[in-house]
């Protein structure tokens, strides 16, 4: 399994039957293919729906049925279309049970940075900061390191996302929750060691006596 599907895998493990749940663009689209079964969710996209799913096929693309980030989706039977007034205001009416947002960076309080790319033109943050600041839950999926750099930093030198702290980090390497106290290294990836997430992480991290592995599952 890539260092992708690892991520989206577990990330699907958080979520449970009757949750309305938000996937940013990129690897948090991929959770949908690794749902645990009999688990029922309902996904939303900013753009404008409710109950969206994988396409079964290639061949039903439509142009006008697409996610947040232009990529074709399937609806489950029941879906609903609507306005981006109406999205937004399930977003920022806090109705949303879990966003799962990628990320540039994450912050020693936990604080997220994911929407300026250094270098790169970009239209802006889109409906982030509003799925930071509405949501419930709010999960980061994304890998632990860039080009070698290290992404869970002492202090993002990025913008904010939001300054609210999200609850859960999961990565590549690792599975991190934000709390009062600091980042808490809950679970590691297949064959990663402590020792090994410590040295690829900047800021500082409080060790359990016991870490265990994760659970990856599809």
């Amino acid at each position: 399994m890539d260092s992708k599907s690892l991520i989206a895998s577990r990330v699907a493990q958080e979520l449970k039957s009757g949750d309305l749940v938000n996937l940013g663009i990129g690897l948090p689209t991929m959770v949908a293919n690794y749902l645990p079964e009999g688990i029922e969710v309902f996904f939303q996209s900013e753009n404008g729906i409710l109950g969206m799913s994988s396409l079964p096929d290639s061949k039903l693309q439509d142009e006008d049925l697409t996610d947040a980030g232009g990529s074709p989706i399937g609806a489950i039977p029941g879906a609903v279309g609507f306005d981006s007034c109406f999205s937004f205001g399930l977003i920022r009416g806090g109705h949303l049970d879990v966003t799962v947002l990628g990320g540039l960076q994450v912050d020693e309080k936990g604080q997220l940075a994911n929407w300026m790319v250094p270098g790169k033109m970009v239209p802006g943050m889109g409906g982030a900061m509003d799925l930071v600041a509405g949501a419930k839950c709010v999960i980061v999926a994304m890998t632990h390191t860039a080009k070698g750099s290290p992404k869970i930093v002492k202090q993002c030198n990025l913008p904010l996302t939001a300054t609210r702290r999200v609850d859960l980090i999961v990565t590549d390497m690792a599975v991190i929750e934000p709390t009062d106290a600091g980042l808490v290294l809950r679970e590691l990836a297949p064959g990663v060691s402590v020792e090994a997430v410590v040295a690829a992480t900047e800021a500082s991290l409080i060790v359990p006596d016991d870490v265990p592995e994760m659970t990856i599952k599809g």
